[in-house]
């Protein structure tokens, strides 16, 4: 009996390597964090998903050293895991290439290819770096960002009106998103910047246009 708990402590993975490796992990936590933050925080149009990154991480690293060190444990690991549902949204595409990047990091701790880690940042960093440039070099001609919430018993008489409005004032208006939370419904537009536009004006007239119903407006 005392042998089998022993070897039920024991693992091929010594406690020190495994520090390392989650240690490695919450690093490319902080950094992807940071990276998130520096080139898209400051949009403040997504669902806030690098709260999860310091934890998510470290913890996505630990479900692969358990896999590899115990293929039943890990596989039951797994199964409990498909239970978990996340009802916030994924508001914009670019969080999930930031998802991305965590998962792969963790993955890349986890299995001891750090050296692949950090190329993996250091191109992603370069990327999002060359990526700012361009954009602020395009800032008068390039694409704009807006983010209109309504609430969601106001939206269906609103729709029609709401559209016709953003196609007259807003020249390339395209719609990029549209999500759910909270009774709140959050449309995520595109637009051709134009130089010396009134948002002023703009809000005064969209709030008028609405009513009675409750419309919140972010520009990116």
């Amino acid at each position: 009996m005392l042998e089998e708990i022993t070897e039920l402590f024991e693992a091929p993975l010594g406690a020190w390597e495994a520090l390392i490796r989650i240690g490695v992990s919450l690093l490319a936590s902080i950094i992807a964090y940071v990276l998130y933050q520096l080139f898209y925080g400051s949009r403040h149009i997504g669902a806030g998903v690098h709260r999860t990154f310091l934890i998510g991480g470290p913890a996505i690293t630990m479900i692969f050293l358990v896999i590899q060190t115990s293929i039943p444990l890990g596989i039951g690991l797994l199964g409990a895991l498909s239970f978990v549902r996340f009802r916030t949204p994924i508001k914009d595409p670019a969080e999930i290439g930031f998802l991305l990047l965590l998962i792969a990091s963790s993955i890349g701790a986890a299995t001891g290819n750090l050296l692949a880690v950090a190329i993996l940042f250091a191109v992603v960093f370069m990327t999002l770096g060359i990526q700012r440039l361009a954009s602020n070099r395009v800032t008068l001609f390039g694409r704009g960002h807006l983010m209109i919430s309504v609430d969601q018993p106001s939206f269906p008489a609103l729709e029609k009106k709401l559209t016709a409005f953003l196609r007259e004032r807003l020249r390339g208006l395209s719609l990029e998103t549209m999500s759910t939370l909270d009774d709140r419904i959050s449309l995520h537009y595109q637009y051709r910047r134009q130089s010396g536009f009134d948002w002023a004006a703009f809000t005064n007239e969209l709030n008028q246009l609405a009513g009675t119903a409750r419309v919140e407006v972010f520009v990116g």
